[in-house]
């Protein structure tokens, strides 16, 4: 199968072009050299599109994330020609106020929102056509992450990480391997929504701590301070500074429950993920 991948360059469309490649597919990698996605529509002719390109930052301006994110989504689909259309979305699409528990696809998709990122996301899949397969992970993380676990360790202050609750909350982490694998499936299985991750939940605290021991860091404490406080604290922040290190979303990430419901990839794509794993973590 020719397959077009957007966002190459990036570490989910760069890890997805290997894994279709591993599997004999024709892949045809796009990055914003051969076209920016912004600008309009552009000449593919392939079988299928694996969407990956998207502005992931929480703290851009909602003009500039509905650009690259809602509107690069609508070239995306202008440019399918009847293709296929595999489209990377994320479970930042389900209400960051409350915890996710759980959560099915057919949850109601919410009205408000407390970052670009999400609410871009959510506009996003409505440009998609219904003969999508639309997939949902959460926390992607693996060889090649720059941005999620990394990011803990930026907020580590001498010995001690700050996390909202401790991060004593239960969260479904997707590893890479097992977001491409779910691409792989997407090809070829019934259109739909489909929520993707690691087989199992975990304590998000666990985690970190393991990652922190990989990464030459067992001093390091993590400490707790009240959801209620954080989330405060990151509201604050947000309306003194322009580029917030914390924010709201943040704390809504880290310090609720964030599980997805597995069970529709399972029954339909025939999804079978691996266990949580940080092996190799060392060298991210």
């Amino acid at each position: 199968m020719r397959v077009a991948v957007t966002g190459a360059a990036g570490f989910v469309g760069g890890a997805v072009v290997a894994r279709l490649r591993e599997h004999g597919h024709d892949v045809v990698p796009l990055t914003r050299r051969e076209w920016d996605i912004t600008t309009g529509p552009f000449d593919l002719l392939v079988d299928a599109v694996v969407h990956c390109a998207a502005l992931a930052d929480d703290r851009a301006p909602l003009g500039q994330a509905m650009l690259a994110n809602r509107f690069g989504t609508r070239n995306v689909v202008a440019s399918a020609r009847g293709a296929r259309i595999v489209h990377i979305s994320t479970s930042s699409v389900y209400d960051a106020f409350t915890p996710s528990v759980r959560v099915r696809e057919d949850s109601p998709l919410p009205s408000r929102f407390l970052s670009s990122y999400s609410e871009s996301k959510v506009a996003a899949e409505a440009e998609l056509p219904a003969d999508a397969v639309v997939l949902r992970p959460h926390a992607v993380y693996g060889p090649g992450d720059r941005t999620l676990l990394p990011r803990v360790l930026a907020g580590i202050r001498g010995r001690r990480l700050v996390l909202p609750e401790g991060a004593e909350v239960s969260h479904t982490l997707t590893h890479i391997d097992n977001l491409t694998a779910a691409v792989s499936l997407a090809l070829t299985g019934p259109a739909g929504v489909y929520n993707v991750g690691d087989d199992t939940d975990v304590l998000l605290a666990a985690v970190l701590r393991e990652f922190l021991v990989r990464r030459g860091r067992p001093d390091v404490a993590i400490t707790s301070i009240p959801y209620a406080a954080a989330f405060a604290a990151a509201g604050v922040v947000e309306r003194l500074s322009r580029a917030p290190r914390l924010t709201r979303y943040a704390v809504s990430q880290l310090g609720l429950e964030r599980t997805l419901d597995l069970t529709r990839a399972r029954e339909l794509l025939g999804y079978t993920p691996g266990p949580t794993t940080l092996a190799g973590a060392e060298g991210w």
